[in-house]
């Protein structure tokens, strides 16, 4: 017996957290009976588990998928709005996989899709700390003091970030690590310092690169990068990280 919340984003479904608001929603039926309590467990096996009427089944394998986000993309399956979303730009690919993570609509660089339940979970939870790294266009050019205050953690929203890795590469250009996911973060942090944000760009997502990979195209990962993103979300992190929880869950720019 599992969570049914992990069972859903085992089978592809949703990460854990979009799989508790479907449970909370009433969305899901366990034998016939929707279960909203998300301590709820069940047998993938041999249960009947539903969501929306259509029965889940795990998936016979795993893929995982790199794309390069452009601009004007929603990063969810469907939209409500008809917006374009990244599963767009998937052509040929059957199985039901879903963004790790989120990156904002005007905003381009690589995005990891997979239905990989367990992989998806480690990547997006903010006590594995895996880094996202980004290049950052701003209005006019920060100096020494706003760089500090970036690597040291500013209040956004009415909370602090946690430290991050600021580098200028340029007048008005940045290079922004961190190894949180609040919503907007690297957006909010640069308007913050008075250097609001005029293009982001993601570049790198733990180990993975990939300076190739034309904006809206995709590619399988390697074994290896896999292998190395596995890794990466299995260090846990603590430095700079106290106190922040769940909340920040979600991997967005």
């Amino acid at each position: 017996m599992e969570r049914l919340q992990k069972i859903l984003s085992q089978a592809g479904i949703a990460s854990r957290r979009a799989a508790e608001r479907l449970m909370v929603d009433g969305r899901v039926t366990v034998n016939g009976t929707a279960v909203r309590q998300l301590g709820s467990k069940a047998d993938a096996a041999h249960d009947d588990i539903r969501v929306d009427g259509v029965r889940i089944k795990l998936p016979e394998h795993h893929r995982y998928l790199l794309l390069n986000k452009p601009r004007g993309y929603v990063t969810t399956r469907s939209d409500p709005e008809r917006r374009p979303t990244v599963i767009d730009l998937l052509g040929g690919v059957r199985e039901y996989v879903y963004p790790v993570g989120r990156l904002d609509f005007d905003s381009e660089g690589l995005l990891i899709l997979t239905n990989d339940g367990d992989l998806a979970a480690r990547l997006t939870h903010p006590r594995h700390g895996v880094a996202r790294v980004y290049e950052a266009r701003v209005l006019g050019a920060p100096d020494a003091h706003d760089l500090d205050r970036l690597a040291r953690g500013i209040t956004i929203d009415g909370r602090r970030t946690g430290p991050a890795d600021v580098k200028p590469i340029g007048e008005s250009r940045l290079l922004v690590t961190i190894r949180e996911g609040r919503n907007r973060q690297v957006r909010k942090m640069c308007e913050a310092i008075g250097h609001p944000v005029t293009h982001l760009r993601r570049v790198a997502i733990g180990p993975i690169r990939d300076p190739n990979l034309k904006v809206g195209q995709w590619r399988e990962l390697t074994p290896r990068e896999v292998d190395l993103l596995r890794r990466s979300a299995a260090v846990i992190h603590q430095k700079g990280h106290g106190g922040h929880g769940r909340q920040g869950v979600g991997s967005r720019e």
